[in-house]
């Protein structure tokens, strides 16, 4: 089946991290909770809104319209999401061709009703505002 890919920073914000050793759980828990707050967004198909909450390094990376015509190609096909495991998470200071900073990288196996075996991988990232808001997302 098709390889459905979302790039939401054209600099591959979602290619190899620099990763810390020990991780930070605190950010990891925050980090989730907004990645799970944007997905609830997606999935009811309110992509302008997961637009408006992301962070401002992936606003500035990709325009409104732009994301909503990407996400509408690429998850409309799948259809309806069914179920959303954690599957790992993995706290960063740097990531290449990105400002330093904080992100979180987590993996979903997720089902939906056309793919029933996709990985989810979202990175939220500490916010200018002290907020955990989305800077990338990529579907498998």
């Amino acid at each position: 089946m098709k390889n459905y890919f979302i790039a939401l920073l054209a600099i591959g914000l979602l290619s190899v991290v620099a990763c810390t050793p020990k991780g930070n759980p605190v950010a990891e828990k925050a980090a989730i909770d907004s990645a799970q707050r944007w997905l609830e967004q997606v999935d009811l198909g309110k992509y302008g809104e997961s637009w408006d909450e992301a962070a401002e390094y992936f606003k500035s990376s990709i325009s409104k319209d732009k994301w909503q015509q990407t996400l509408e190609s690429a998850r409309g096909p799948l259809g309806e999401a069914l179920s959303r495991e954690l599957v790992s998470k993995q706290f960063a200071t740097s990531s290449p061709g990105a400002p330093d900073g904080e992100y979180v990288v987590i993996q979903y196996k997720t089902s939906f009703e056309n793919k029933k075996n996709a990985i989810e991988t979202i990175t939220p990232t500490l916010d200018k505002d002290g907020k955990w808001r989305v800077s990338g997302y990529n579907i498998k």
